[in-house]
């Protein structure tokens, strides 16, 4: 592809060179450089890939991207654009041949849910015969196809080559949670989103390296339904109504638990049977019918009638959607293994005050017998992390075993005594027993009917990071080696 080719969507400059040239990639790491690939200079909060213009030179690139004036040895062409970043998004669809208008594309944004709903939805497509790929947090998936991505929305030019491989594989659809910073970073821009989901929205990421304040959070948020077709809102959430006001989607689409709606839930229920928990409950409004999901919360009534809406307006046939919802799994969010009868075993990511207590909150309100909870802390990371942890399983759990969890460079035991100093202020029982899977033997072969046992902080991962190494561990695979341990089979 020629250079001329790539620029055609954006608004530029040629300040020197052939705009003719020959192009084999797009880079936006100098270290990456090869020759006839076009360098992007990318304003990091670290670096500004400005001051490696001339590296990028002399490793043979056929063209710098540039948002300001550079000075470069040799003839190299240089291009001046006003964003780079926005360049680098525009150029990468056209390097990769606009894979994004090849497949509906679905997009969630939100400060909670967007995992959660993203697999619910991906889970109804695929059983309804539409293949579908995702984007997210947890990494990319389709088929049996899975690519670490390291962000929850990847670098533009990532997102692009994911999309091509997954149309290229037969994707119909693609669902990707879209974060706060993706969309300030311009790495969804030009996307065309088919549907845009409002999940909720609670302070969160404000900082030097993230957002300046809450409202420029929430603009940023914003910036999705801008480039959506339909827009579906969670009208329960007190900002909605200004998500809704700045929109400029098509169409707008609404759900709801407390009020009328597009899509409505009803007659919410908890149900606990066989050492399984979840959430059933009836929908009103474009669609009626009744849905039963094998997850605990009230939370997930709201992920998974955000993921039905999306269903249902792409034509699902609704007996798919509530078979599959009742079977859905996503991986360690309040993740149900199923062990015994008797008691239940949960895999929760939680590993921060706030979200552990949001999940024991919801596990509360299954009035268990007793919640005994498995975690630990993670190494060179801040400290009053581990004590939170430590204040608000001590306030909820009937026992901690505290255990290792990321332990990097640090000592398991020291990052455990900074836990039992936050146990302490609840007088907070606890044991210790470093090795995580016969920490969860223990609670297995300690367990009676109606306890809940919560693992906290691995979830979707699969290692733990001792000493620089990282070593598989996979806490699914954890706990049924432990449970064979206790039952023999």
């Amino acid at each position: 592809m020629t250079l001329r080719e790539l620029l055609k969507n954006i608004d530029y400059k040629c300040v020197q060179g052939n705009i003719d040239c020959e192009v084999t990639d797009l880079i936006y790491d100098s270290r990456k450089v090869t020759d006839n690939t076009v360098f992007f200079c990318i304003d990091g909060f670290k670096t500004d890939g400005h001051a490696y213009a001339n590296d990028a030179a002399a490793k043979g690139a056929a063209a710098i991207i540039a948002s300001r004036d550079i000075n470069v040895d040799g003839d190299i062409t240089v291009i001046r654009v006003d964003n780079t970043r926005y360049a680098l998004a525009i150029m990468s669809a056209v390097f990769f041949g606009n894979p994004g208008k090849e497949a509906v594309i679905i997009g969630i944004t939100g400060t909670k849910g967007k995992t959660s709903t993203a697999f619910m939805i991906k889970d109804m497509l695929d059983k309804s015969g539409n293949k579908c790929g995702i984007i997210g947090t947890i990494g990319a998936f389709w088929d049996n196809t899975k690519i670490k991505t390291g962000l929850t929305t990847p670098e533009s030019y990532v997102i692009h080559s994911l999309f091509r491989k997954m149309v290229d594989d037969g994707c119909k659809y693609i669902v990707m949670e879209v974060s706060s910073q993706a969309l300030k970073l311009d790495r969804t821009a030009g996307i065309e989103f088919d549907y845009g989901i409002f999940t909720n929205f609670s302070p969160d990421h404000i900082s030097d390296g993230e957002h300046a304040s809450l409202e420029e959070y929430r603009e940023c948020k914003e910036l999705l339904f801008k480039q959506s077709k339909v827009g579906i809102f969670n009208t329960d959430d007190e900002v909605s109504d200004k998500f809704i006001r700045h929109a400029t989607c098509e169409k707008i689409y609404t759900y709801s638990m407390k009020e009328e709606a597009d899509f409505q839930a009803v007659n919410v229920k908890q149900w606990s049977d066989g050492g399984k928990l979840g959430i059933e409950y009836d929908v009103k409004g474009l669609f009626d019918g009744s849905i039963k999901l094998c997850i605990p919360g009230k939370f997930n009534v709201y992920n998974s009638i955000a993921a039905l809406a999306v269903a249902y307006l792409a034509g699902v046939d609704m007996k798919i959607v509530s078979k599959e919802l009742s079977n859905v799994r996503v991986l360690g969010r309040v993740e149900l293994v199923h062990v015994s009868d008797e008691f239940s075993v949960i895999v929760d990511y939680a590993h921060n005050e706030v979200s552990t207590r949001s999940v024991m909150e919801t596990l509360r309100e299954y009035k268990p017998n007793r919640i005994i909870c498995i975690y630990g802390g993670g190494g060179n990371r801040a400290r009053i992390r581990r004590y939170d942890m430590g204040e608000v399983t001590g306030e909820m759990a009937d026992l901690s075993i505290l255990t290792c969890d990321n332990p990097r460079d640090e000592k398991i035991s020291d990052i455990n005594n900074d836990i039992k100093a936050g146990l302490a202020k609840h007088n907070g029982q606890y044991v210790e027993i470093e090795d995580r899977t016969d920490a969860i033997e223990y609670a297995i072969r300690n367990a009676v009917k109606g306890d809940i046992i919560l693992l906290l902080g691995k979830g979707h991962e699969d290692y733990q990071e001792i000493k620089g190494v990282k070593y598989h561990y996979d806490e699914r695979e954890a706990i049924r080696e432990a449970a064979k341990r206790v039952f023999g089979n």
